[in-house]
């Protein structure tokens, strides 16, 4: 995963990144895994989150690093107009912007898609990633991960049942929305192609978490009725729940007749195959209590581990639950590079495993304004240049308070 000279799938791609946060950041760190150059301009202050900890590593937290790696960062700021120079200047060799500001604010700043960028750079792709979007009757309203999964319904179906609305224990609106925004960039530099021009990315926290509420959507639009919180079983699905064993808790999914024929066997209760409480899937979901009490008396006499891994041998969706411990040590998290370690740098590794250009991390996480001077040379600023910027508090090489 360490490599300095693997080029990867994006290699040649110049992202500017403007975005702070989770969101934009996650999205930028995987495109950079994978080979793109993502210079992260910090407004004065710097991204916020680096402040977010304990814990931390030489001021930074580890929620600011674990989504910043593959970057280089220069201080700018946007609101004067010499850092509005500075910013078009970059972008010339740009291929995307992506930003998070609340939408209007690159407008006032007279850097509007349309009012400007698509005009002066044809092809530069400008993904903006808001809580809800300019428009609408909640446009240009702040939007924050918890305040997206209430309003987009995650807290109704989370939790126990009969327990109040729960928030997700991970941040995955913004997490949802760094995935889909790195999806529609790869899908407009793709079309880019072919039309050699640019386009605007509107992706919204909203869009992405209504997005994400399957199967509760479809089922409320066919059945009129308003889904619940379950706990861990699945409303649709019979075996798909957490049971308790002699030892640990583990989670079994059985999502047909032959997995759960098979679950049936190795448990020993080949009886309750052909038990017409259990016969189909749509029986076992409406009797899923009955069940999960016939399954328990089972497993409550073998160990959790052992019988997670007959499951999975015999090929059933089993497991043992974990904490985040015995997740960083499991053996197939390391087997897979899901935990790199270099240095005082740990982190995970990037899930998206292809053949002849692997990721790699060539950066790791940096220093707010640490490549400020190095950045603009490269984009032929003149020494004098850079150094009356740097007077102006225009560029920043160290955070302001």
């Amino acid at each position: 995963m360490f490599t300095q000279t693997n080029e990867g799938a994006l290699k040649g791609k110049l992202i500017i990144d403007l975005s702070r946060v989770l969101g934009g950041p996650y999205c930028t760190q995987m495109l950079g895994d994978h080979g793109a150059e993502i210079i992260k301009l910090e407004p004065p202050r710097g991204d916020e989150t680096r402040d977010w900890g304990p814990p931390f590593h030489d001021e930074d937290s580890a929620y600011f690093l674990g989504v910043n790696r593959n970057k280089r960062s220069m201080g700018l700021d946007l609101s004067k107009p010499e850092g509005q120079a500075v910013l078009l200047r970059l972008l010339e060799k740009a291929d995307v912007l992506i930003e998070n500001y609340k939408p209007g604010t690159m407008e006032k700043w007279g850097l509007g898609y349309e009012e400007v960028l698509k005009n002066k750079f044809p092809q530069l792709i400008h993904c903006r990633v808001s809580g809800f979007g300019s428009d609408g009757p909640w446009g240009g309203f702040p939007g924050y991960d918890a305040i997206i999964q209430a309003m987009a319904g995650w807290f109704s179906v989370n939790g126990e049942a009969g327990s109040k609305p729960t928030r997700l224990g991970l941040a995955m609106v913004d997490m949802g929305t760094g995935l889909y925004s790195a999806v529609a960039i790869l899908m407009a530099m793709a079309e880019r192609e072919k039309s050699k021009q640019g386009q605007y990315l509107d992706m919204t926290l909203y869009d992405c978490a209504v997005s994400l509420m399957h199967p509760h959507i479809p089922n409320y639009l066919y059945s009129g009725q308003i889904p619940v919180a379950t706990g861990n079983a699945h409303p649709n699905i019979s075996p798909y729940d957490t049971f308790r064993t002699k030892t640990v808790d583990i989670f079994i999914g059985a999502g047909n007749n032959r997995a759960y024929a098979k679950m049936c066997v190795e448990l020993g209760r080949e009886e309750l195959i052909e038990d017409p409480r259990f016969l189909n899937n749509i029986d076992r979901v409406n009797n899923r209590d009955e069940l999960k009490a016939e399954v328990e008396s089972s497993l409550m006499k073998i160990d959790g581990s052992e019988i997670a891994d007959r499951l999975a041998e015999a090929g059933l969706a089993a497991g043992p639950i974990h904490d985040t411990a015995q997740v960083v040590d499991h053996p197939h998290t390391r087997h897979r590079e899901m935990i790199i370690e270099d240095g005082w740098y740990k982190m995970t590794g990037t899930p998206i495993k292809l053949s002849r250009t692997p990721g790699s991390v060539r950066h790791k996480p940096p220093k707010f304004g640490e490549h400020t001077r190095q950045i603009l040379r490269e984009f032929n600023f003149a020494d004098l240049e850079i150094q009356d910027l740097l007077a102006a508090d225009t560029v920043l090489e160290t955070r302001q308070t």
